[in-house]
């Protein structure tokens, strides 16, 4: 019986170290794919990122009473990021083919956000171990980097709402531009 409880303590700290790689991995190959441009789509993605901007916002403003500077970390993080969206837009390859419109984001910057995500994982886990060590001071969730965190996140949200917002612009600039030319 010890032995199990041991395996499976073992497998529940092992599975997440190589889990969290390989999604991170995954994440980099969708992100790069080549895409069809779809208005709904984009319509989606905008709504579910908008969501999510919420949230994160909300859960700043909470972590505002323990940790100062978590909801302006969190406004200039997302800020940064819908600024990187519509670089992401403009970096990205678009084609037309006779099935319609498609692009493939930029594969630098898709490896630029994995590298945050990866740089702020092991920072994080870093800053808390070492905050761990100073459990009994009253501000250990400042000390373990938790603005950071919210700025990170929403750095990475924010580029969703910005990159989606502006090919679902891009996709009905150039409906208006073919329907116009039609004509």
């Amino acid at each position: 019986m010890p032995l199990l409880i041991v395996v499976l303590v073992g497998v529940l700290v092992v599975l997440p170290v190589v889990l969290v790689p390989w999604s991170i991995l995954q994440r980099y190959r969708a992100g790069v794919a080549r895409r069809p441009a779809r208005g709904w789509v984009a319509m989606v993605n905008v709504v579910a990122f908008a969501f999510s901007t919420g949230m994160v916002f909300a859960g700043a403003m909470v972590s505002e009473f323990w940790v100062a500077g978590a909801l302006r970390a969190a406004l200039v993080g997302w800020v940064l990021g819908v600024a990187l969206g519509g670089v992401g837009l403009a970096l990205s390859r678009w084609e037309h083919d006779g099935a319609g419109w498609h692009f493939t984001p930029n594969r630098w910057l898709v490896a630029l956000l994995a590298l945050v995500v990866v740089t702020r994982l092991g920072y994080g886990i870093w800053r808390a171990w070492t905050a761990w060590r100073t459990w009994g001071v009253a501000d250990w969730a400042a000390h373990a980097g938790i603005a950071g965190s919210l700025g990170a996140g929403a750095l990475l949200i924010g580029y969703g709402v910005g990159f989606w917002a502006a090919v679902r612009w891009r996709i009905g600039r150039r409906r208006r531009w073919q329907a116009t030319s039609v004509r």
